[in-house]
């Protein structure tokens, strides 16, 4: 009953997780505001027709103004901020548009939140591993220190010291969130491993890995990580955690070569060999994340395997393409 009548906010909802993040919060009973800056009838939240239980405001993230008649005017108690540039080779290709949209936007709503501080009591920023930078001591913890180097880690590494402003400075309500690569049903960036090699073997192709298939990653599955942003605005209200940042994975890094190898398997394509370019730049070899805190002061476990989780990925592309 948590959620029952709460009045959220969700920007970045036609993205992937932000699209079953909203179909969890109407599935418990919360009134919800999305931020839509361009709409995309492909995304989750028009396909399964989310889009018709929410109240749409339109505009950017560096728009400070929108985001502020968001909050204000729906008299908005909870936020989730999970809009943003999230791929790596844009950012790479052109970062002026990644630092404004995932720094200047993370600033503008947390500004935003701010001016209406008697309004929102939970912020949950996602942040993610990339926000780490790369590290010689593995997995990371949540006292490892933040130090992106490339485009899209450094907007990372901004947003998450940028929300821990906030809360030392004004404390606000805030706690971040840092995931390792979500996968699952929704996700249209062909450019990732996961529904990239699910769209190539639907298909009767072989695979496609930009990198050399050795680079190292930790995955969760789209519903767990929207469990892990759910239990943690739950917990925000007591207080105790504000402010404080939180790993979510699964705990099994896998190399790029081994989750296209569990992929092909599921979907008894063995026989497609992958086809490795070896042209990934500006990227991490290996990134990996313990969540040991979230279980100690969350009760957050996730809840899918990886094999579960892919299997339910294939279906939802299944379907998508048929």
């Amino acid at each position: 009953m948590f959620w029952s009548d709460k009045r959220t906010l969700v920007t970045g909802a036609t993205g992937m997780v932000g699209a079953w993040l909203v179909k969890e919060l109407l599935a418990q009973g919360a009134y919800v505001v999305v931020l839509i800056r361009d709409a995309d009838p492909q995304s989750e939240l028009f396909r399964s027709k989310a889009i018709k239980k929410v109240t749409v405001v339109n505009g950017m993230l560096e728009d400070l103004w929108a985001l502020e008649r968001a909050i204000n005017e729906h008299e908005v108690d909870t936020v989730f901020h999970l809009g943003a540039q999230t791929i790596v080779g844009t950012a790479r290709r052109f970062p002026f548009q990644t630092f404004e949209a995932n720094v200047r936007g993370t600033y503008n709503l947390l500004e935003a939140c701010r001016l209406h501080q008697a309004l929102v009591k939970r912020i949950v920023v996602a942040s993610s591993d990339k926000a780490y930078g790369d590290q010689v001591h593995l997995p990371y913890t949540e006292e490892t220190s933040l130090q992106g180097r490339y485009p899209y880690d450094v907007s990372k590494s901004c947003s998450d010291l940028i929300a821990q402003s906030y809360f030392h400075t004004y404390a606000l309500p805030v706690a971040i969130a840092r995931c390792g690569n979500i996968y699952g049903g929704g996700d249209l960036n062909w450019s990732r491993v996961v529904p990239g090699t699910i769209r190539s073997v639907l298909k009767g192709e072989r695979p496609i890995i930009r990198s050399d298939g050795k680079f190292v990653r930790d995955y969760i599955y789209v519903k767990d990580a929207a469990q892990a942003y759910l239990r943690l605005a739950e917990c925000l209200a007591d207080g105790t955690i504000h402010g404080e940042g939180f790993n979510f994975s699964i705990g099994k890094p896998m190399t790029v070569l081994e989750i296209v190898e569990v992929i092909q398997k599921l979907m008894d394509a063995e026989h497609l060999q992958p086809i490795i370019h070896n042209t990934a730049k500006g990227e991490i070899l290996s990134q990996y994340l313990s969540s040991e805190k979230a279980g100690r002061l969350l009760k957050w476990a996730p809840s899918c395997g990886l094999e579960k989780g892919l299997e339910e990925t294939i279906s939802w592309y299944r379907e998508f393409f048929g």
